[in-house]
């Protein structure tokens, strides 16, 4: 009986084991790509709560993100689960996500501090 319970106990461990390691993906995003894809879709989901010229607010800016990328939103979910998988690459793509964020906000604070300082300037 102790046979046959470790026995099993060892299949069951066996075939437990997931295959952590993904195939890449035919259409995969590229990882500049994907950088700059992910750095607008956070401009995209952001932008819902803002009102934008029109006054609108609610919009979902999603789909035109991945109109200007040519993409659809299954291809970006398997490339970014594939990316997701390789946790020192994503690291890499969202370390570089962050830099351009942060570099498109000092740019929009600047704009915005010229435009206190020059309140006639209509740039």
């Amino acid at each position: 009986m102790k046979k046959i319970i470790f026995f099993l106990g060892i299949i069951l461990l066996v075939s437990c084991t997931s295959k952590t390691i993904l195939e890449k993906p035919k259409d995969l995003i590229p990882k500049d790509t994907m950088v700059l894809l992910l750095t607008d879709l956070y401009f995209a989901k952001s932008a819902y709560a803002e009102k934008n010229t029109n006054n609108e607010r609610k919009i979902n800016y999603v789909p035109l993100v991945y109109n200007k990328y040519l993409i659809d939103s299954t291809r970006f979910s398997s490339s970014n689960y594939y990316y997701t998988s390789k946790l020192e690459e994503y690291n890499l793509i969202f370390k570089e996500v962050q830099t351009k964020l942060a570099l498109k906000k000092e740019e929009l604070e600047k704009i915005v501090r010229n435009q206190l300082m020059n309140p006639e300037d209509e740039n």
